[in-house]
């Protein structure tokens, strides 16, 4: 039996999971907005299943909620941070309150949870983190800046912090999911006001996409729930989990093109270093291990 500590288990991917480690004989604490959302699986699982109301815009409730769950469970050994959602639009169509309504819940939001729970983590022993991404962590889709904005964000700062705990048996793995049929479209995405000149833009297409009910997300929420769980005994932790054809499909084609890219300046980057460069150690030494 494990414990689990997951934001936003209302809908999506952290309703799916909870219902799926509860099923299974695990203990879950959950957080989400809303706390009359959970009554049936409260009813359901009773002790096994503690709850807390947490908005992640709030950041100063973050930590003290971290705390009582800790308090609560005694141990947990799996943290996802899945709570978010998508703002689409071009970045000068949304609103300024957008903005930071989408920075504060994707990214400081997912900063100060992972803050607030390392010092519990590191005081056990061991740990498992889970952050869920998406493909919009490595791949860029126009009408969407401000969500890769908080998506590429929260990478970097997972991949950083996962190098920084690894000492401490704490194990870290930034979730890639595709399209999947959560109802991310039609309950998660918020949508900035359109300004008509963005019509000739290829961020419209976003809009379009939003709208159109006769496209079907190829990735299987169930499936993927499943291998995120699955990865938890993985060790040492998978850096990226990648979900879904279309997220490896992406992030493949990304990733191969921005290689290209770097390697096609080499001779740039290298004419840029100073001419007395000689055997003195270098400020930053990547770790060639």
């Amino acid at each position: 039996m494990k414990t689990w500590f997951i934001t936003g288990i209302s809908s999506g991917f952290g309703r799916l999971m909870t219902e799926k480690l509860l099923a299974t004989g695990d203990r879950v604490a959950g957080t989400l907005r809303d706390l009359s959302a959970a009554d049936d699986l409260k009813a359901q699982y009773g002790d096994r299943l503690w709850l807390a109301a947490l908005d992640l815009t709030h950041t100063g409730e973050i930590r003290p909620t971290a705390d009582a769950a800790w308090a609560a469970m005694g141990n947990i050994d799996v943290v996802v941070s899945n709570a978010g959602y998508g703002l689409l639009g071009a970045a000068e169509e949304v609103t300024d309150e957008q903005v930071r309504h989408q920075i504060d819940t994707n990214l400081l939001g997912a900063i100060q949870l992972v803050r607030a729970v390392l010092p519990h983590m590191r005081e056990q022993g061991h740990g498992r983190i889970l952050q869920v991404s998406s493909l919009g962590g490595q791949v860029t889709i126009p009408g969407s800046s401000l969500y890769h904005a908080t998506k590429w964000g929260i990478e970097g700062f997972m991949e950083t912090v996962a190098q920084e705990v690894a000492v401490f048996g704490i194990g870290c793995t930034i979730v890639e999911p595709g399209s999947a049929r959560t109802g991310f479209r039609s309950r998660s995405a918020k949508v900035g006001p359109r300004i008509p000149a963005y019509d000739a833009s290829p961020s419209r297409r976003i809009n379009h996409i939003l709208n159109d009910t006769s496209l079907h997300s190829p990735g299987d929420p169930g499936k993927m729930v499943d291998t995120m769980i699955a990865s938890v005994v993985e060790e040492p932790a998978p850096l990226r989990l990648t979900l879904g054809s279309d997220s490896y499909q992406h992030i493949t084609r990304t990733l191969t093109t921005r290689l290209a890219q770097l390697q096609a300046q080499r001779d740039l980057a290298c004419s840029t270093d100073c001419a007395d460069q000689g055997n003195s150690p270098r400020f930053f030494q990547p770790d060639e291990n």
